[in-house]
């Protein structure tokens, strides 16, 4: 069964739903395939941009989005996110090395390390230091992740996950796919779990 996740490390959203996804995935037996997207292409594509410049100068609404991140960490007990103190964050290099974790064997490491630098630990993960001591740290192939994200196919591969994700209906981050299902947002997982159940009791057995 086909259940995939686009996401991009610089939506706090998609981390939130990323902490979420191993228990979806214990109470169904489906397993999330993660696909690496640029949200900034993603928006370029659709005349989308991000919450943050949209809902800027509406009244009530930025306050009214807090209370609903609060709400969310506090059903699902997550406890250790934080705001990126360097928020907006250029994520390029970052999506690139999601895709070359991805060649390299060590994807699922690579994901976790990075998203918990982004929305636990507050790093400036746009910049190389920040980024490749993060690497080290984690125990991860360096030179190999840094190496193959500078090379065409790892590159030609991220924009062709962005494109297909558009051409599938996607317009931000975080959205999935339930076989040809879309649901888009943080508050759609129990429409995703729920969409996850009924189209596996519908397999033949």
């Amino acid at each position: 069964m086909n259940v995939e996740f686009f996401f991009d490390f610089g939506s706090p959203n998609a981390y939130m739903c990323h902490r979420v996804l191993p228990k979806i995935e214990a109470a169904t037996g489906a397993k999330f395939k993660y696909v690496p997207i640029l949200l900034g292409g993603v928006f370029k594509l659709t005349g989308n941009q991000s919450p943050a410049t949209a809902f800027a100068n509406i009244k009530n609404k930025p306050e009214y989005e807090r209370l609903e991140t609060d709400r969310f960490l506090r059903k699902h007990e997550i406890s250790d996110f934080r705001f990126n103190p360097h928020f907006p964050v250029n994520t390029l290099q970052l999506m690139r090395g999601a895709v070359a974790a991805q060649e390299a064997g060590v994807f699922q490491a690579f994901v976790n390390q990075v998203y918990d630098d982004m929305w636990v630990r507050g790093r400036k993960m746009d910049d190389p230091g920040v980024y490749a001591a993060s690497l080290v740290e984690a125990g991860l192939p360096k030179d190999d992740i840094l190496r193959l994200a500078q090379t065409e196919p790892v590159k030609s591969k991220l924009l062709a996950n962005t494109q297909g994700a558009v051409d599938a209906g996607v317009f931000g981050s975080p959205s999935f796919l339930v076989g040809k299902e879309l649901f888009f947002g943080k508050d759609r997982l129990r429409e995703v779990e729920e969409e996850i159940t009924a189209a596996m009791a519908a397999q033949p057995a």
